[in-house]
């Protein structure tokens, strides 16, 4: 580690535990797992931004220098920002923040303020994306621009979920109903984007509309890509010789359940198999990020395994109430 972030995470770590108790000196012991969890921090939050960053600026481009000067539109939040710029001539930079904001909102209370407050920060720098940078013309081919422009778009918006953000609120909504409605979140969006298409094809051209299709496609398959899927939950098996510390932190932490198996390992120091807790538990996609960070502090060589979960039905799966 750098010498001179290594200082200022000492003293940051100092700071937080004199906070605790003033009166207690501050001992070695205290500091040390506490430097190395703020490293944890720092560096996954580090890693998390650039890949926001990338993801707002590709998104840019698949609007700037493919849909937009065509008059194409794309599903989702983004569908409905565009189709609102074509009828109403308002600035789409506005009007991308303006139409995700009751989806963030919603977010505040689907998921925490914290992924709410980080996906307006990057939808908002989208808007200044937009606004301001000139991204040249790339095709007037109007196949190339829905494939292309798909393309762009979703990398864009699979490497913010990749940062654990959202540069599309339709998402939070289709999470949201699918926990209210005998429905799943690819079955919401679905029904989302049909009433898109549907008025696009109204106002513009039904031409227009199947491109769009097309567009929407191209971005879909590109998020799949990127993020490894966008279904709602995701199955983690976690087999770590800290087991408890970990089992701990979702339940109180994340405030989410878990199961403990009583397994057994099998290769131990002298080749024999050994008794071990193995932790499962289930966690939106949205979640992910944050879950793999705070098992990286607790264990940074905890073996992980990671499945998609397509359907659930009973068990707890919402977060448990504050107490």
């Amino acid at each position: 580690m750098n010498p001179l972030l290594l200082k200022i995470l000492v003293d940051i770590a100092q700071n937080r535990l004199k906070s605790k108790d003033s009166k207690t000196p501050v001992s070695k012991k205290q500091i040390v797992p506490l430097v190395r969890k703020l490293h944890v921090e720092l560096r996954h939050a580090l890693k998390e931004y650039v890949f926001i960053i990338i993801g707002v600026f590709s998104a840019g481009f698949g609007l700037r220098g493919f849909l937009l000067p065509n008059n194409f539109i794309d599903g989702g939040a983004t569908g409905i920002s565009l189709l609102l710029e074509y009828v109403t001539k308002f600035d789409l930079s506005y009007l991308l923040v303006l139409v995700n904001l009751p989806f963030l909102i919603l977010a505040s209370r689907t998921f925490n303020l914290k992924f709410a407050i980080r996906s307006f920060i990057s939808i908002a720098i989208l808007a200044l994306v937009v606004h301001f940078i000139d991204y040249p013309l790339i095709t007037d081919d109007k196949l190339l621009i829905a494939v292309f422009g798909g393309f762009f778009l979703g990398l864009g918006i699979g490497m913010a979920m990749r940062g654990g953000s959202v540069l599309d609120g339709t998402e939070v909504l289709a999470i949201y109903l699918s926990r209210k409605l005998a429905l799943t979140i690819g079955d919401v969006l679905f029904l989302i984007n049909i009433i898109i298409f549907s008025v696009g094809a109204y106002i513009l051209s039904v031409e227009t509309a199947l491109y769009a299709i097309l567009t929407y496609l191209a971005a879909a398959k590109t998020v799949d890509f990127v993020v490894d899927g966008v279904e709602e939950y995701v199955g983690v098996t976690v087999i770590s010789e800290k087991h408890e510390e970990i089992r701990l932190m979702i339940t109180k932490n994340l405030r989410r359940a878990c199961t403990i198996y009583s397994g057994k390992g099998g290769y131990g120091a002298n080749g024999e198999s050994y008794d071990k807790d193995i932790v499962y538990t289930v966690v939106t996609r949205l979640e992910l990020t944050k879950l793999q960070t705070e098992i990286d502090k607790i264990d940074a060589k905890a073996f992980i395994i990671m499945g998609t979960v397509k359907d659930l039905k009973g068990g707890m799966i919402k977060k448990k109430p504050m107490k």
